[in-house]
């Protein structure tokens, strides 16, 4: 049984829960299914979702973190922390600056004694090809990261590797980067199975095979998406602007879930 109280998200468009359905005008996610699960165990279980969609590992740091160690209790209180994918996929992207600041980030949310929580990216997102290549690079280095680290202070690391299907069209969303209501669901089932919380024991059941599309159903996919996603996502990084510019955490002081 999960033995939690209360449940600090911090990142970014993952944690946020883009993608997902809409309540009353902001995306569920998997953190809010989690927290939803957590609460049906412990009463009064409070929840936090300090993420905010864009947000370089940095800003994570800056705005997010001073804000979670407010409300940290000890080990009763469950952080999760997943941020630096943003980083990786800027053009401009530092290693050497960005992986020692989720590494600072990590150890300092750790001396609360809180459970912390990490999670390890997707790896591959395509067969081949030279971004393909860039992609595996930088994330394999950066889970490494992950994975030292939560070995040192003792974090839950959830492994997006140990589920292929997660980096699939099942569970994307048309923008091929954020979850779908189903991949969001499917995250959360692995959280709270991770964490000992309730979740469905068939979330891991096999799959069917995927509809069949036409090579012209491909080339209209493709289509569609360089125009309506790919195309606004050079724009913001050519004006150097974030689609999380202006925006505010969903739940910046705790709620109660119960």
């Amino acid at each position: 049984m999960a033995r939690y109280t209360r449940f600090i998200a911090l990142g970014d468009s993952f944690t946020e829960g883009m993608q997902d359905e809409l309540i009353n005008g902001q995306y569920r996610g998997w953190a809010d299914r989690v927290a939803q699960g957590l609460a049906t165990q412990t009463p009064g279980f409070k929840y936090l979702n300090l993420a905010v969609r864009g947000k370089l590992v940095g800003q994570v740091i800056e705005d997010q973190v001073p804000v979670a160690l407010q409300w940290i209790e000890g080990r009763q209180t469950l952080v999760s922390f997943h941020a630096g994918a943003n980083d990786l996929l800027r053009p401009s992207y530092e290693p050497s600056a960005a992986l020692p600041q989720y590494q600072a980030a990590v150890r300092q949310l750790s001396a609360t004694g809180c459970q912390l929580m990490l999670f390890t990216a997707v790896e591959r997102v395509a067969k081949s090809g030279k971004m393909q290549d860039l992609w595996h690079q930088r994330f394999s280095a950066f889970n490494k990261v992950v994975r030292d680290m939560g070995a040192e202070v003792g974090a839950i690391v959830l492994e997006a590797t140990a589920d292929p299907e997660i980096g699939s069209r099942r569970f994307l969303d048309k923008d091929r980067l954020h979850l779908n209501p189903a991949g969001h669901h499917r995250v959360a089932q692995g959280v709270l199975q991770s964490i000992g919380g309730p979740f469905d024991p068939n979330w891991r059941s096999d799959l069917p095979p995927l509809p069949h599309r036409s090579l012209l159903a491909k080339i209209n996919d493709d289509l569609r998406w360089f125009i309506t996603f790919l195309i606004p996502w050079m724009s913001r990084r050519l004006r150097g602007v974030s689609s999380g510019d202006g925006r505010s955490p969903k739940h910046s002081a705790p709620v109660q879930m119960s």
